[in-house]
């Protein structure tokens, strides 16, 4: 059974005004198909700008998949940036 990788990102929405609920949304349908989200949780950061935290998994032994996933992210207007918090064996 191939090992998973759980990376977890914070995500920067593009503007207080971005519906989050449609954003992870968003995020989910532009993902590569072998990535998947095990959950979604939000951080506030300020003056009502809210922080998605994406944990995301993608199978171990597929190389790339991280910058794969990257890429994905970049591509949705609503984010204006994101970071890499944490990346681990599950």
């Amino acid at each position: 059974m191939a090992k998973r990788v759980m990376v977890s990102m914070k995500i920067f929405p593009s503007d207080v005004d971005v519906d989050r609920e449609a954003l992870k949304k968003e995020i989910e349908k532009t993902l590569p198909e072998f990535a998947s989200v095990y959950q979604f949780e939000e951080e506030p950061i300020a003056f009502g700008l809210v922080a998605v935290l994406a944990h995301i998994l993608v199978p171990e032994d597929r190389e790339g998949s991280i910058d794969e996933v990257e890429l994905s992210l970049r591509k949705i207007d609503k984010i204006s940036d994101f970071q890499t918090l944490m990346v681990r064996r599950v």
